[in-house]
């Protein structure tokens, strides 16, 4: 039992002389009493017996100033842009089918062709309908040439006036029965209901068509639809006209400019995501309906401060970081909110400009003197300013003659 007690004293004495932050875990758990080397500003309390029953090196340790490295902090953006994956759709597009069955007489039209509205695509055979409209033409003049006899002898009482009106209604019938005649004759022609592209026709002259059966496709591709989707968090940022930037995937380099044109009601509750259709001009008409492109969308961003990967320390407690304030170091706990490839952005109590240790990190202590090499801390107004022979980038404090820390 002895020999184990002492070497857990052994190894207690070892841990609190080689570990820097002995102290601060034996303070945290209420232990500073038992601390064998204290930081320096402790030391300086104590006095100089209680350093050398500490012990003459350790004593010596822990008056030394830690010789450091330092950086500035700066100031990032996160959640400034949000980039999303979206497929393009013209801004408008029909599928033509024709509203009557028959068999398609003639196709006036290319492939792949500009039409305008109104254009004529296919026209179906309209031989008996043509029979029909002259039918009915014949009894519209009949009805009208006997309303017109009957007229004029209600005008002499030769004939009833009951006569004259069935005669005026036999003429309406027969003026409904052309009209109805003229749409089938219509019917059997089909036209563009807009103009735009016309796609690859899915039939040919002499194939027998249905009202199911679809003739082609026209896309207007003067504008650019493109839908994709957003996570949840951004819902309240996407507004229509907002600016978007996007870039296809079949077109490196090229970058296309638009706006926001429509923002879905409602988030779906399987994907978490919001459904967003933005609008690009395509004036030279070089993008296509179901292009895969790459949609940003700009924020204003939150701004938080930035450190060199190098500074961020973790212990029991979680992160921290060493920050030099009147030339001594003081411990700030940080919580990471993005690590970058060359900095790493933090919820701290931490400015731009701070200066936080990067390098020699292991030797500082809470409230212990530091010597800056390479940094750019500025000196107290109580220390003289640096002679011609001195070197500016290395400075130690005066900690151990005045009592105080100067740079």
């Amino acid at each position: 039992m002895l020999l184990s007690l002492v070497l857990i004293a052994v190894a207690f004495v070892t841990w609190s002389w080689a570990y820097p932050g002995a102290h601060d875990v034996l303070v945290r758990n209420g232990l500073e009493r038992i601390s064998l080397f204290p930081p320096a500003a402790d030391a300086a309390k104590n006095g100089a017996s209680g350093a050398q029953q500490a012990g003459g090196q350790g004593g010596r340790r822990g008056a030394r100033e830690a010789i450091v490295v330092v950086a500035p902090v700066g100031e990032g953006l996160v959640n400034d842009k949000l980039t999303a994956i979206g497929t393009g759709q013209a801004v408008r597009s029909v599928s033509v089918r024709t509203l009557v069955s028959g068999q398609i007489a003639e196709i006036p039209v290319r492939p792949g062709s500009k039409v305008e509205r109104g254009d004529v695509l296919i026209r179906l055979d309209a031989a008996q309908e043509e029979l029909a409209v002259e039918r009915a033409r014949l009894t519209v003049a009949d009805a009208k040439a006997k309303v017109d006899r009957l007229q004029s002898l209600v005008a002499s009482s030769a004939v009833s006036s009951v006569e004259a009106d069935q005669a005026r209604n036999a003429l309406s019938t027969a003026e409904v029965a052309l009209k109805e005649a003229e749409l089938d004759l219509a019917r059997r022609t089909v036209t563009a209901p807009i103009g735009g592209s016309l796609g690859i026709l899915a039939v040919n002259a002499g194939d027998y068509v249905t009202s199911q059966s679809e003739i082609a496709s026209i896309d207007d591709r003067s504008q650019i639809l493109i839908e994709f989707f957003v996570p949840e968090r951004f819902a309240s940022g996407m507004d229509v006209g907002k600016q978007v930037v996007a870039s296809a995937s079949s077109r490196p380099g090229e970058r296309f400019s638009g706006t926001i044109s429509a923002v879905d009601n409602r988030v779906d509750e399987a994907s978490r995501t919001l459904r967003v259709r933005a609008q690009i001009a395509n004036p030279d008409d070089t993008l296509r309906a179901g292009m895969s492109f790459e949609v940003t969308v700009g924020f204003e961003g939150e701004r938080w401060p930035s450190v060199d990967p190098l500074a961020i320390q973790w212990d029991s407690a979680g992160a921290y970081v060493w920050k030099v304030v009147d030339g001594k170091g003081m411990r700030v706990d940080v919580a990471i909110i993005q690590r970058n490839s060359d900095s790493v952005l933090v919820k701290a109590e931490l400015e731009a400009g701070d200066e936080v240790v990067t390098e020699g990190v292991q030797s500082v202590r809470p409230g212990a003197a530091v010597s800056i090499i390479g940094g750019s801390l500025k000196p107290d107004s109580s220390s003289e300013p640096a002679g011609a022979g001195q070197e500016p980038t290395a400075r130690r404090s005066e900690t151990g003659k005045n009592g105080g820390s100067g740079a």
